[in-house]
């Protein structure tokens, strides 16, 4: 009988499309690397407000370049990632906390719909430019990714208790004490150690890290299914 899969925690917004990129790749090399993927919804805001930095859109020279990376990233991981229209006020004004606390409390009583819920909820955001702070829309995400609307009314309503909202602010807290200065982060406990890894473009290195052969974005094995 072979080792145990080993951990990688994903701490991941919504809000942040680089965090759909990691996430994207990371679930479909789970199985092919024999990890157990522990999906973490964060507040984005959080780590940029205990860590002093400022999202990149901020600076406009990056916010141009932002545009230009996302789209070739886009074709490249093949994750269909389209920059919503208001980007300043989807992105920067109107942020993601009634979604993240959701996500947190799908976790907390549906964990097996987390990864569903979680996607849609990108879908809607970077995919179909479709607002994530309204109850109606986060609802619909969830009855997409095939949870009852009956479930997801229950969930919803309880996202302003001190439970979710607890827990949401301790993952993040979690995320700061890795060292987090935005998102998404890669966490890897390996042999007593823990590796933080930032952005979508390190798991080279977290192949490396595994002791697993990197075979690019998409693998063979998940290219033949799309």
């Amino acid at each position: 009988m072979g080792p145990g899969p080993r951990t990688l925690e994903l701490f991941y917004d919504v809000l942040s499309p680089y965090s759909w990129l990691a996430f994207e790749v990371l679930c479909r090399y789970k199985n092919i690397w024999n990890v157990s993927l522990q999906l973490q919804p964060t507040l984005i805001a959080g780590i940029m407000r205990d860590s002093g930095n400022q999202p990149p859109a901020m600076l406009p020279r990056k916010a141009l370049y932002l545009r230009s990376d996302i789209r070739l990233l886009s074709q490249h991981l093949q994750v269909p990632l389209h920059f919503p229209k208001d980007f300043f006020s989807v992105i920067l004004k109107k942020g993601s906390l009634t979604a993240m606390r959701f996500l947190t409390a799908v976790k907390m009583e549906h964990p097996e719909m987390l990864e569903k819920v979680s996607r849609e909820l990108w879908m809607r955001v970077w995919s179909q430019d479709e607002d994530i702070t309204e109850p109606p829309s986060i609802l619909a995400a969830a009855e997409k990714a095939g949870m009852s609307m009956g479930q997801a009314q229950e969930l919803l309503e309880r996202v302003s208790t001190p439970q979710v909202k607890n827990k949401l602010k301790e993952t993040t807290d979690t995320a700061c004490k890795y060292g987090a200065f935005g998102l998404p982060i890669t966490v890897t406990h390996l042999d007593d150690e823990t590796h933080m890894l930032f952005g979508s473009d390190r798991m080279e290195l977290l192949a490396y890290l595994l002791g697993e052969k990197w075979m690019g974005p998409v693998p063979p094995a998940v290219n033949a299914r799309l």
